[in-house]
């Protein structure tokens, strides 16, 4: 009888083991765990350099899916600390997903001798000292690049997160054929720039980040009067940055990963085709 159980028991704990690794691997890594699973990504992913515009030229990671198909396009935005491997493994984990991700570096040549996000001492700063047309142009021409791929359809949207969150918010006031627009723990635009928004927005939202969810009801509000499409997501006990931070606030952020991130792919699906 005992020898019985315990082959039940290791049963079960083989296929319970491999379905959570497979749960894993179907979220971005946690920032520790970003070199890793970069390393251990099977896609194929290069920087590339595009033009941006009045002789501007950006650095930016994109990554194919493996698909046969042809693909629509996101941007991903990367948080106030610049280029990162976790952008890069978000990157490859909407790869993984079927868009062909495009992360620009928009610290490209701002540093020393015109480097990036890596040649910089204090990014934060750097990034505040950005300006909106030029962040606008940038990503105008990331789109345009990745959207050229003979693998890209011609559908694009954004994902960002803090600062980058707040970018792809502003984003959609700038950029009319945006097709979707997802903010994770970033600040609404004022009344003004809201009326501005054709694309169809989602929010993500950490519960324990007053600063920032302030501005979730009354973007509700406003873009409700105007008839514009903004859902969003608040999650309990998350802070912010819960989807770089995966490990904090005693699995709440985990937690809200794990509800985030499949609404994020399931939206930009939907938004975007493909």
């Amino acid at each position: 009888m005992r020898r019985g159980l315990l082959t039940i028991l290791l049963a079960t704990l083989v296929i319970v083991l491999p379905a959570r690794a497979a749960q894993a691997q179907a979220l971005p890594a946690s920032g520790d765990d970003a070199a890793a699973r970069l390393d251990e990504s099977p896609r194929h992913g290069e920087w590339v350099r595009y033009g941006a515009g009045d002789g501007d030229s950006v650095m930016a990671w994109v990554v194919y899916p493996e698909r046969s198909d042809k693909a629509p396009v996101v941007l991903v935005i990367h948080e106030i600390f610049g280029m990162s491997d976790w952008v890069r493994v978000v990157a490859d984990q909407l790869a993984a997903e079927g868009f062909i991700a495009i992360a620009p570096d928009l610290l490209s040549g701002k540093g020393p001798d015109g480097g990036g996000t890596a040649s910089i001492e204090n990014p934060r700063a750097a990034i505040r000292e950005l300006d909106r047309g030029e962040i606008n142009r940038r990503l105008n021409g990331a789109a345009h690049h990745a959207m050229a791929l003979p693998a890209a359809l011609p559908a694009f949207g954004s994902i960002g997160f803090c600062w980058g969150g707040s970018t792809s918010f502003l984003y959609a006031t700038a950029q009319p054929a945006l097709g979707a627009a997802v903010v994770f723990y970033g600040g609404a635009p004022d009344a003004e720039a809201l009326a501005l928004i054709e694309a169809p927005v989602l929010g993500l939202y950490g519960g324990d980040d007053a600063r920032v969810n302030a501005t979730i009801e009354p973007a509700e509000q406003e873009l409700n009067r105007l008839g514009k499409h903004y859902e969003y997501g608040i999650y309990e006990g998350a802070g912010h940055g819960f989807l770089r931070q995966q490990g904090g606030r005693e699995g709440a952020n985990m937690s809200a990963t794990e509800q985030a991130w499949p609404r994020t792919v399931a939206f930009l699906k939907a938004q975007l085709g493909g």
